[in-house]
């Protein structure tokens, strides 16, 4: 970065707010490696985020908060991962999917030519959570109460608050426990996620309730990203409306589409880790203890490692894309955000015959660290 002291960029200010793809676009070839006061040091290009994934003794991704699997390095990471790797199995998903598929055709059955919704509270929202509660085999009508819970944490990460942050941590785990202990007094007669997790076990011992809490933190925090995905995803079908009826006509190249439009717009921002060593990255001394923020979206777009990558080819080649992480960090609720991005698009496709953003500008973005829509207006035909 010639010229420019590192610690000059800050990713609060109002033009990277406005769009931040295009703004962690020109960083990356500007200052590849950028410190703010905000965020520590920020990575931007592929190559040298792939590199930090590949490395996990060099680069901690342990949280100060108990944080059960993502937020953990081997060999505890290992242990409870592999003990939760059942509830994301073909098998789970096998059951989820007609779940995920009535609530989607619930939610779209008020559609009738013409009308206009805001699709982000109407649909993206609702369908995501209330998954997640079907999943656990919680009443329907606790979807509005995590989706609060959502809202308020990414807005207390934005601001750095962390006394709104307490606060809501604590109202979560009041609202699990309160779950765990209504199952223990009524069990259910189906089996369902719930259960599994109050039978899981790593080592021989039982999960207790703050470990199911910090679980259940995670999975939720993701519906919140699949909720901002199928905002993303519908914004460009909208848009790209020849692509639209392509789907809609082939709905096997949905699962393609889906992985290559979240590729050029990603629903998250960033992710961090700690470095255990002093480290020299691009030609920048790092010291032990630094914090790291992995800029995704600026690595899936960059031009090294896709060919015109911020064009939507769904034939393309994905498998380097970070969307989902990689390495032992990759992320494990990855199957079902899948399944569920897919029947969403799937239902939405086969009930509308078209679908159009409703005005002439993009609606405005969530902030770092998110990359959603705040709201999304539609019109269905």
């Amino acid at each position: 970065m010639s010229g420019e002291r590192p610690d000059d960029w800050s990713p609060l200010g109002a033009s990277i707010l406005k769009d931040q793809r295009r703004a962690y676009d020109e960083m990356r070839e500007r200052c590849p490696v950028a410190h703010s006061e905000f965020m520590g040091w920020s990575l931007f290009r592929h190559e040298e985020i792939a590199a930090v994934l590949a490395d996990s003794e060099t680069y901690s991704n342990v949280s100060q908060f108990l944080a059960i699997p993502n937020g953990m390095d081997p060999p505890d990471h290992g242990r409870y991962r592999k003990a939760l790797d059942p509830n994301f199995d073909r098998e789970q998903m096998a059951r989820v999917e007609p779940l995920a598929r009535g609530i989607a055709a619930g939610l779209l059955g008020p559609l009738h030519s013409g009308i206009e919704v805001e699709f982000i509270n109407a649909f993206a929202t609702p369908f995501a959570l209330k998954t997640l509660c079907a999943i656990l085999g919680w009443s329907e009508r606790q979807w509005d109460c995590l989706g609060g819970w959502v809202h308020g944490s990414q807005q207390a990460a934005f601001n750095k608050d962390p006394v709104a942050g307490k606060h809501l941590a604590s109202l979560f785990s009041e609202h699990v426990k309160a779950n765990l202990d209504a199952r223990l007094d009524f069990p259910n007669d189906v089996a369902d996620t719930t259960d599994a997790l109050m039978r899981t076990e790593v080592d021989g011992v039982p999960l207790d309730d703050d470990q199911i809490v910090s679980i259940l933190r995670n999975w939720t925090a993701g519906q919140g990203t699949v909720a901002a995905s199928l905002g993303i995803l519908v914004l460009h079908l909208a848009q790209e409306t020849d692509l639209q009826e392509r789907l809609r006509k082939d709905p096997s190249l949905v699962p393609a589409a889906i992985e290559e439009i979240l590729r050029t717009d990603g629903p998250l921002v960033a992710n961090p880790r700690i470095t255990t060593r002093a480290v020299k990255i691009n030609g920048r001394s790092i010291p032990k203890g630094a914090h790291l923020t992995l800029m995704w979206i600026a690595a899936n777009r960059d031009p090294r490692a896709f060919e015109e990558p911020g064009a939507v080819k769904i034939e393309r080649d994905t498998a380097d894309g970070l969307v989902w992480g990689q390495g032992i960090h990759f992320c494990q609720g990855a199957p079902l955000a899948r399944l569920e991005l897919r029947v969403a698009i799937e239902e939405l496709l086969a009930k509308t015959k078209g679908f159009e953003l409703v005005g002439d500008n993009d609606p405005d973005r969530d902030v770092f660290p998110g990359n959603g829509f705040a709201n999304l207006p539609l019109r269905f035909s």
